[in-house]
Order: C-alpha cells, then structure tokens, then sequence
C-alpha cells in the first residue's frame, strides 16, 4: 500500500509533468498517461528530464515545489470552472485539463500582468532547460542515453573517449597560439 507521503509525490510529479509536458510537448508513455497530453510524437520536456532538473537542490525551486503545484491545481480549478469544464475527480486539476485549457492557463500566468507571473515563467524556464540543454545530465550521458531535446537541437555524438574534436576549424585557419600565462585550464591568469 503507497504511504500518504508517496501518494503525495506521485501527485506532485503528475501535475509537474504536465505543467512541463505543456510547455514542451511529448508523446505518451503509454496509454494511461494522464499528465503527458500526447500532442506531439517523440520526447518532450518530461522525456527531457524536467522534473530531475527542478527537483535538483542546487536550482533552487524544490523546496517551492509542493506550493507550486497547489497553486497550479488551484489556478486549474478557477480555469475549469470559468470555461465551463468538467474536471476528472480521480485526476489532479491541472492534469485533468485538455491540453488547450492547460495551454490558456499557463499563457495567462506567464502574462505580464499577472502578480506571480516571475514564478511560472521561472518554472517554464527550467522546463525549457532539461530539454535544450539537460544541465542535470553530463552531456556525454545524456546523449548516450538519446536525451530528445539535444538530438532535436542537432548535438553531435562525442569521439569513442568523450572528447568533442572538430577537424577544421570554424574560422578554416588555425587560430592564435594560446598567450603564454594562460593556465592549463584556459584561465588567461
């Protein structure tokens, strides 16, 4: 039987998953996937590892995390009942809205009018990052693991010892010796 605790989580990470899977969308895992909308074939945020990121310490929104999704569900309630939409009572709010009224909502929250709107742009952002950049991933592993946002954006593969080289250089003449105090890190000293 799942603790109080769990249960809790697994609701937090469904309504984090959609508010992620809104702003980068991706295809269901499978056919229960209630938080994934499935508007779009291929990995999403979610697939991107949106949640990894923001519930990392060190980003910084994990400990606002549950006020977050409680507030999102509270918006999705407001939204629901504004439009004239019927909520799943079995879902969280936020999860139980089609993709279009989750679309409407986190527009209207990112607005600049809106008094919390540097939270959900926040919040927006991190999603945006596991996709484009996977900074909770070392890049090597992400792509050996097909992260789908940086082989959309078109990362090539590391050599077989990790190490990007690229053969010509991008200016097609070598570039200038290194000065000679800069330090075997690149500082320049």
């Amino acid at each position: 039987m799942e603790s109080d605790e769990a249960a809790e989580h697994r609701v937090r990470t469904m309504v984090l998953e959609a508010f992620a899977d809104t702003i980068i969308p991706g295809e269901k895992r499978g056919p229960d996937d209630a938080a994934i909308a499935g508007v779009d074939v291929g990995g999403g945020a979610v697939a991107g590892g949106a949640i990894e990121l923001l519930e990392d310490p060190a980003g910084g929104l994990a400990p606002a995390l549950d006020t977050i999704c409680v507030e999102l569900d509270e918006y999705a309630r407001e939204h629901a009942a504004a439009t004239g939409l019927d909520l799943d009572p079995d879902l969280p709010p936020f999860v139980g809205l089609p993709f279009e009224a989750r679309t409407a909502l986190v527009e209207k929250l990112t607005s600049p009018d809106h008094p919390d709107k540097q939270m959900w742009v926040g919040l927006a952002l991190f999603c945006n990052m596991a996709f484009d950049s996977a900074p909770h991933m070392h890049t090597v592993d992400a792509l050996a693991s097909g992260h789908p946002g940086l082989l959309a954006m078109g990362y090539e593969s590391p050599e077989p010892d990790g190490l990007w080289r690229f053969p010509t250089f991008s200016y097609g003449r070598q570039l200038a010796d290194p000065h000679p105090s800069t330090t075997a890190t690149g500082s320049p000293a």
